[in-house]
């Protein structure tokens, strides 16, 4: 080989290798608005159901199903909202009223409670706390800080939703849009190919996202019913986040199950310990329990087997590789990632033996 050729080679190489990292760097800048339109896309395939019907069956326009589609959705949000808002509202309003020195003194006091209930030494908790540094980490006067980081952070909020349902709008009114840049990418050999498997992508995720939401929806009416039967207020906010949590797997269940049995606690520290607050706690944490042994063992498997066509295991052992590889992210988006990679794969490796295998089902 001669000496251009070489020069020539490593200076393509090179140019190459900027690009990429250019593009990489775009990818990080513009990550926000990535996510902005994978959560658009979420929403469109879990809308198509509803469009087909409203097509099909009620013989609607396109232009007015995708409107009354978004109509159902934007409903679904402000009704998350609507129970949100107050709640943080009235959290804020207590919490500028807050007396600091009050709280600490009922901490404490519930600490006792707690230490006197179980006959711990009181000194063992002490030197616990001090070792740990959380009597310097406990800063109940940042609580006004963080009201504010709050605040911000709600704003961008509302500023990702309209953006999120501006392209879910026109994701489900033009059902190809995505479809036709993707294929862009790629030689028209294999368009039609393709085609086919964002056909069969489409429904399968469909069909996925709308068993998470009848999974969601079990566990917040069994949620629901245990803290209203034991008196814990705001329940239905309690029980719509631990449901919401629950989609993280393995992880979310457990952040779950704290945050119901901290705020069970919470909501009655003015009460004895003995004789309410921990048998109140311990009958919460059976019926959440009970929750999750009807998720893991009726709704997670059915929604599996009849949405994603997957065994639970390799389902298992895909989610628990994901969650090492990228942490929770990776557990988010692992299933919907595998279902799309299976049904790549059908398309183009269908004769490979392990290919046929993990797709016998597709």
């Amino acid at each position: 080989m001669k000496p251009i050729e070489i020069a020539q080679g490593i200076t393509r190489a090179v140019v190459y290798l900027c690009l990429i990292a250019l593009g990489l760097y775009g990818l990080f800048l513009l990550q926000s608005l990535i996510v902005y339109c994978l959560i658009a896309a979420v929403i469109s395939l879990m809308g198509r159901p509803i469009m087909r019907f409203l097509q099909k069956r009620l013989k609607v326009q396109n232009t007015m199903a995708v409107i009354i589609t978004m109509s159902f959705f934007f409903l679904i949000i402000f009704g998350l909202f609507s129970l949100f808002i107050p709640l943080v509202i009235q959290q804020g309003q207590n919490l500028s009223l807050l007396d600091v020195n009050q709280l600490d003194l009922k901490l404490n006091q519930l600490l006792q409670e707690i230490t006197a209930y179980f006959q711990i030494d009181p000194k063992v908790i002490q030197s616990w706390m001090v070792d740990q540094n959380l009597m310097n980490s406990l800063n109940l006067v940042a609580i006004p800080e963080f009201l504010n980081t709050l605040l911000g952070w709600l704003s961008g909020l509302t500023i990702g939703l309209f953006s999120i349902l501006f392209i879910s709008f026109f994701l489900l009114k033009d059902a190809k849009l995505l479809e036709r840049s993707v294929l862009v990418f790629f030689d028209p050999s294999a368009h039609n190919r393709l085609t086919k498997a964002f056909k069969e992508i489409k429904n399968l995720l469909s069909r996925y996202f709308i068993g998470l939401l009848a999974q969601i929806s079990i566990l917040v009416i069994i949620y629901s019913l245990v803290l209203f039967i034991f008196g814990v207020q705001n329940a239905l906010v309690i029980a719509l986040l631990c449901a919401l949590l629950n989609l993280i797997p393995y992880i979310g269940p457990l952040i779950g199950g704290v945050l119901m049995l901290v705020l069970t606690m919470t909501a009655n520290l003015d009460a004895d310990f003995s004789t309410v607050i921990l048998p109140k706690t311990i009958y919460v944490m059976i019926g959440f329990t009970l929750g999750q042994l009807v998720d893991n063992f009726f709704s997670q498997p059915l929604i599996f087997s009849t949405s994603v066509k997957s065994h639970p295991l390799e389902i298992f052992i895909v989610v628990l590789s994901a969650g090492v590889l990228f942490g929770t992210v990776g557990l988010i988006v692992a299933i919907p990632t595998y279902t799309a990679l299976k049904v790549i794969f059908k398309t183009f490796f269908a004769e490979n033996r392990i290919v046929k295998l993990l797709t016998k089902d597709i």
